[in-house]
């Protein structure tokens, strides 16, 4: 990928059209960006596909935009794979100049680029995250798997303002982690369950 590129073409792994399954916009009619590579490893990821950038096209930032505003969608999600291996400063400035309101999902494990309106943030324990995140979160969400994960859940909200928005949302493939985080939830009322209701609804 030459200089250029990186000014004007993103990898991207897919574009669609549905509502947001997670978290406080939860249900909300949304245009996701889905960008190729991630560098994580998550082994419960369900988009693992987006894993090697090299798998994927180089897509027109403009024609992105485009596809956008054609939707017509109340936000725009950029998600991947894990988006902030790329600078996303010329995406979201033309996303925004088209009047769309930005959202981000990351992992936050790389420098924080682009200028968004609402960050979701989502550390993983398998690659931690770039200090650079804490102070533009919005929500936090941390996947559970097992009683580690909630020790890491409550050190990574002890570095985000104290009005963030914080969710536990289980590992479905771990037998009891759906019961950990409700007790969890239960003794401890500045968090909240978060589901994935959009492979309920069976959308993307």
């Amino acid at each position: 990928m030459n200089s250029i590129n990186l000014l004007t073409h993103l990898p991207i792994v897919e574009t669609f059209h549905s509502v947001q399954g997670e978290g406080a916009w939860m249900g909300v009619n949304a245009f996701f960006i889905r960008l190729a590579g991630c560098d994580v490893g998550c082994p419960w990821c369900d988009t693992k596909i987006s894993w090697n950038v090299k798998k994927h096209p180089q897509m027109a930032i403009a024609d992105l935009v485009t596809e956008a505003v054609n939707a017509n969608p109340a936000i725009v999600i950029i998600t991947g794979g894990e988006p902030l291996m790329h600078d996303l400063t010329a995406l979201t400035d033309q996303l925004k100049s088209q009047g769309l309101r930005v959202h981000l999902e990351t992992s936050g494990s790389h420098p924080f680029s682009g200028n968004f309106d609402w960050v979701s943030f989502s550390p993983k324990q398998f690659k931690h995250p770039h200090h650079s995140i804490y102070d533009r979160v919005s929500e936090l969400k941390v996947v559970v798997k097992d009683e580690s994960d909630l020790l890491w859940a409550e050190q990574n909200a002890a570095r985000v303002a104290p009005n963030v928005l914080k969710y536990l949302q289980p590992e479905w493939e771990t037998v009891g982690s759906k019961d950990l985080i409700l007790q969890y939830v239960l003794s401890h009322p500045d968090w909240r369950v978060s589901l994935q209701t959009h492979k309920l609804l069976g959308v993307r």
